[in-house]
């Protein structure tokens, strides 16, 4: 019989490298240090880990099987998006009230708000030499709300206000997964100021702003829709 006393062999008492990188990522996932969108570097986990990279491939293929993480040709892992389904939907919604605030709004955007929000796309395109998804989201955050905030009905401003809360929950970027639609939308930011500028029709602005906001939903739609094939 064997003595009680007697350790036990080592791989039943600790962690296997595959399974310290699985509880590595998986954690940084769950706690949000790798927000959805974020790219999963191998070389650089496994330097972390000081570990070789295979352990590492090998537990973000389990995470894959698990669906907390996506792998695309030429692009690599990527921490899986969220609850796509609310995104879609949250995105539609925003959409409709955002385009609506920011028409409500455009007539008490004043020629300051213009420079400060003219100074936020320029730090956006800015971003695109050096591609920083979050913090390019961040700056679109504070861009339309220069244009929105004004609006006179505070039930809408607070469905628009709802809907980017929701947003922050069920996703950091969108254009960590389609970063080229980011220069597309510097371009229709400066659109949306010169419509704002001229006194363009409420419907003008409205639709203008409710195409802006489903053109990035689009985008991604028709990548998910790539990648399928």
């Amino acid at each position: 019989m064997a003595n009680e006393n007697e350790p036990r062999p080592a791989e039943t008492t600790t962690l296997s490298k595959s399974e310290r990188a699985y509880a590595f990522i998986k954690e940084r996932i769950e706690n949000g240090s790798y927000s959805p969108g974020f790219r999963l570097v191998l070389g650089q986990i496994a330097k972390q880990l000081d570990v070789s990279v295979v352990p590492v491939r090998e537990a973000v293929r389990r995470l894959e099987a698990e669906g907390a993480v996506t792998f695309e040709r030429n692009v690599g892992a990527q921490v899986a998006m969220v609850d796509e389904r609310e995104y879609f939907y949250t995105m539609e919604t925003l959409s409709l009230v955002e385009g609506k605030a920011t028409a409500l709004s455009a007539p008490f955007v004043s020629s300051l708000d213009l420079v400060e929000a003219r100074d936020i796309n320029a730090e956006m395109t800015a971003c695109l030499e050096h591609f920083d998804p979050h913090r390019f989201t961040e700056l679109n955050l504070e861009f339309h709300a220069v244009i929105f905030e004004h609006c006179p009905n505070p039930h809408i401003l607070d469905l628009v206000h709802r809907g980017w809360n929701r947003l922050a929950l069920l996703r950091d970027s969108t254009f960590s997964f389609v970063p080229g639609r980011a220069r597309e939308s510097v371009e229709e930011h400066e659109r949306l100021l010169q419509l704002i500028e001229s006194g363009a029709a409420p419907l003008e602005i409205e639709l203008a702003a409710r195409a802006h906001r489903t053109g990035t939903l689009d985008a991604l739609l028709n990548h998910q829709a790539n990648q399928g094939r």
